[in-house]
């Protein structure tokens, strides 16, 4: 049976730990995420993910799952869709709605409408 991981970050950490400007991969993930390339959105942002070593990371993890729900739609695997979508629920409730210059309340309300 599949478990929600259990993620309680702290937000006093995770606010502490972000820089002022987004990260050059982290740029390169959402372009390519907003242009419908998740396969390749996962692949940078993991990438950003692995080196980050500050909780601002579990927002970059929340983003990269969301791209591999999508990429697990648009290939028909509705079982690991979904899957991601719960853990990428989970790691977006962490955050405020605008984070970052990312507007999280929107992204969350888009991937939860689609």
């Amino acid at each position: 049976m599949d478990q929600t991981p259990l993620f309680n970050p702290d937000p006093e950490k995770i606010l502490c730990s972000c820089q002022d400007e987004l990260l050059a991969g982290v740029i390169e993930g959402l372009r390519l995420f907003t242009a419908g390339e998740y396969f390749q959105a996962h692949e940078v942002l993991e990438n950003v993910w692995r080196e980050e070593p500050w909780p601002i990371r579990e927002l970059y993890r929340a983003i990269l799952q969301v791209s591999v729900a999508y990429y697990h739609l648009i290939r028909g695997n509705l079982l690991g869709a979904r899957k991601m979508f719960r853990h990428s629920q989970v790691w977006l409730r962490a955050f405020r709605d605008s984070f970052q210059g990312i507007n999280l309340d929107q992204f969350r309300h888009d991937f939860e409408a689609g």
